[in-house]
């Protein structure tokens, strides 16, 4: 995804704020862009572009079996729908949210664009050993 900016005047400031963390660091990776590639990644899992075991080292146990088991679910179900597969769009997240619990643990609420609807996902978010991990996924 490319962004294109316009040019700001010497004088002026960026107001935007960066968020990495609780005690953020400039070392640190930004949250926000863990939780959006993360979200992104698993509605891909769920659409059937991408394989679930990609996101083996980003989800905890419980997270990756109970997505493993939804996008099952969804292929079951879309292929009784539809006879024909259709292409399928990414999808595109739209905004991400965090709200900083502690120096390690976060939450993170995603709203992401598709086709013909808007969804929502919520995740928290811990960090082990400088590396954010997801230990609750919820996608509406």
């Amino acid at each position: 995804m490319t962004v294109a900016t316009a040019s700001r005047p010497a004088g002026r400031q960026s107001n935007q704020r960066t968020f990495s963390g609780y005690g953020s660091s400039g070392s640190d990776i930004d949250v926000r862009l863990v939780a959006r590639s993360i979200a992104q990644a698993a509605l891909e899992v769920l659409a059937g572009t991408r394989a679930v075991s990609q996101l083996s080292r980003s989800l905890d146990p419980d997270c990756y079996v109970a997505l493993q088991h939804r996008a099952a679910l969804t292929r079951k179900h879309a292929a009784r729908v539809r006879g024909n597969l259709q292409p399928h769009r990414s999808p595109m997240v739209r905004s991400v949210r965090t709200c900083s619990i502690s120096e390690d643990i976060c939450e993170a609420s995603i709203v992401v664009s598709e086709e013909l609807r808007c969804r929502a996902v919520a995740m928290r978010l811990e960090r082990l050993d400088g590396v954010w991990r997801v230990t609750a996924l919820e996608i509406g």
